[in-house]
């Protein structure tokens, strides 16, 4: 037991010695020369200029699928308005030709009503005269009869 709590500790303070070390720059060092620096910060320009190129590339592709899309969508739009229109024009037309062959129809219904007034009242006049006539004629036969017959 000893030993292993002397092994522990052993790695204990090893470990500590390792981690006060300094590690090894991963960034240019100051002996780097002025032509490298000047080299590495063009490549990184050139790939900040490549990656902003894609984007605006990527992004005038969207605005022109968008702007196309929109002028479908306006067409696709713009027919079906006119389609709904020359159906209304058609169902309109419809009623309208429906209207005037009802308004025919009652002109004629009143002609014919018109007609069989019309026919009605002459009957009714010719019943009267006929009437008229009946009771003349029956007045006068009276008359006569009375006239011939002498009294007794």
């Amino acid at each position: 037991m000893k030993k292993t709590i002397a092994t522990l500790i052993a790695g204990l303070f090893a470990t500590a010695a390792f981690a006060a070390q300094t590690p090894a720059s991963t960034t240019p060092s100051a002996t780097a020369t002025p032509a490298v620096a000047k080299a590495e910060a063009k490549q990184d320009k050139q790939a900040a200029k490549a990656d902003v190129k894609e984007t605006k590339a990527a992004s005038k592709a969207d605005v022109k699928a968008t702007k196309e899309t929109a002028k479908a969508d306006v067409k696709d739009t713009k027919l079906a308005a006119k389609a709904d229109v020359k159906e209304a024009k058609a169902d309109a037309k419809e009623t309208m030709e429906a209207a005037k062959a009802d308004v025919k129809e009652a002109k004629a219904d009143a002609k014919h009503a018109k007609a069989e007034a019309k026919h009605a009242k002459a009957e009714a006049k010719h019943a009267k005269a006929e009437h008229k006539t009946a009771t003349k004629t029956e007045a006068h036969k009276d008359t006569t009869v009375a006239v011939a017959t002498p009294a007794k």
